[in-house]
């Protein structure tokens, strides 16, 4: 089974449905909180509140979405009809943007959470079973991440154009830039579809029972639940310097229209590196490169929080280490999730669902917490709240917060998530099972004959 090589004309269409996710995922994360707190006068622990609340939902809503998932695959042979379900994204991103004229503070709060409450449901429809494709399929630990490699250069595209683009469509309106992207999210989607269809008759796996796992079931495992703590710290702070960004180019650097630069620091090194990164992984395994980015991760950071004394040239420098660093954060996690899925035994992918679930419940609250994070420097900074018309002026205090928020707080995130990431051991004894036995064919390092749940 690991000899099955996926064929360009399902790899690609189905890398291409992430551009998609990447789109709801940067824009919202690059642009919402600031949206409230500078355009729509919400105060920024109100508007905090109102991205997180949303996402903690998620928590509930994707392991359940997960389950329905997998109920799909059993009696249907695939989960397509929750992905085309997800599509209707495309309307609820367009409408988050949409608020209406002369709605600002608490009412324009809770348009946003309402409308971030119906996306992140059909964000889960969709993310759901495409993240379940990798354990849907008869491949081995090397082809998983080749198959999230193309996925993450696909993304890193689509993050780096929407990144790019929202900020300058945002100059015509938001609403706009909503109608605009939200068609693009659509196209992207849809094309996944077909790249999921492809990919699953190319290699699939032999149809498993349903499954009953759920959130329960998947954190019992221990080894997974090293796993997605660690990647909750990440996605926590990859989340919080997508959302500062704009006031770091506002309040430290003292040019906005910097934004689109840094952004496009960020996000175009991990399209060089992604390559790279699946060759280290290859060389010396998924745990030992996640931990070499997130050490990288700090290093930049840290030179983030010395602000404009360190000149742009070196900031820039440090967000493209960000960006290096990213790459690999969001390649090689996902691609070590059905690696666990496969070590949970022969009824593994029977619950890739609800494994699934839990992830990307993980990674919704990360983005959740991240904008959160930011927000609490912000108040505790004295930030104060202003219309795109009546702009306030900031105290001292508040612009350390700009800053710290930006490198300080994200480096002690992350140093929290390799001290997490440390407790994953199942990688090593993946390796030479993953290179030479198919599915299921994993064994747990210090865990042979222990139960998974």
């Amino acid at each position: 089974m690991t000899d099955v090589r996926l064929p360009l004309r399902g790899l690609l269409p189905f890398a291409t449905g992430s551009v998609g996710m990447g789109v709801w995922v940067t824009v919202p994360g690059l642009l919402l909180l600031y949206f409230m707190t500078d355009v729509l006068a919400v105060a920024p622990l109100l508007a905090g509140f109102a991205l997180l609340v949303p996402k903690i939902a998620d928590v509930v809503l994707h392991p359940w979405v997960g389950r329905r998932s997998d109920a799909d695959l059993a009696r249907h042979g695939h989960r397509r009809r929750l992905l085309l379900l997800g599509c209707g994204l495309a309307v609820a991103f367009a409408v988050l943007f949409a608020v209406p004229p002369g709605l600002r503070g608490p009412g324009a709060a809770l348009w946003v959470a309402v409308a971030f409450i119906a996306g992140n449901l059909l964000f889960a429809a969709y993310q759901v079973p495409y993240l379940s494709t990798p354990a849907d399929l008869a491949i081995g630990y090397h082809e998983r991440t080749r198959l999230m490699g193309f996925r993450m250069v696909v993304l890193t595209v689509g993050i780096l154009l929407s990144g790019v683009a929202a900020p300058l469509l945002a100059g015509a309106g938001y609403g706009t830039m909503g109608v605009v992207l939200g068609a693009v999210t659509l196209a992207a989607m849809l094309v996944g579809v077909a790249g999921v269809t492809r990919l699953t008759r190319a290699a699939p796996l032999t149809p498993a029972q349903p499954s009953h796992g759920g959130l329960l079931t998947a954190l019992r495992d221990r080894q997974f639940r090293a796993l997605v703590t660690a990647y909750l710290a990440m996605s926590t702070t990859t989340h919080l310097v997508l959302a500062a960004v704009p006031y770091y180019t506002e309040y430290e650097l003292h040019r906005p229209a910097l934004t689109t630069v840094l952004v496009a620091a960020f996000v175009a090194p991990a399209i060089v590196t992604t390559p790279l990164w699946v060759a280290f992984a290859r060389r010396f395994g998924k745990q030992r490169g996640l931990l070499a980015a997130q050490l990288t991760f700090v290093g930049g950071s840290l030179v983030l929080a010395l602000g404009a004394t360190a000149g742009l040239v070196v900031l820039v420098a440090a967000v493209a280490m960000l960006g290096v660093a990213f790459a690999a954060m969001q390649l090689l996690p996902f691609s070590m999730v059905p690696d666990v899925i496969a070590a949970a035994g022969p009824d593994g992918p029977a619950k890739a669902g609800g494994y699934t679930g839990v992830w990307t419940a993980a990674d919704a609250l990360g983005g959740a917490l991240g904008p959160y994070v930011y927000a609490v420097c912000l108040a505790a900074g004295g930030f104060v709240a202003s219309s795109s018309d009546d702009p306030a002026p900031q105290s001292s205090s508040a612009l350390l917060a700009v800053r710290l928020g930006f490198g300080l707080v994200p480096a002690a995130f992350m140093l929290a998530a390799i001290l997490i990431q440390r407790r994953y051991t199942l990688d090593t004894a993946a390796r030479p099972a993953g290179a030479g036995g198919g599915p299921g064919g994993l064994v747990r390092a210090g865990e042979a004959g222990e139960p998974t749940g």
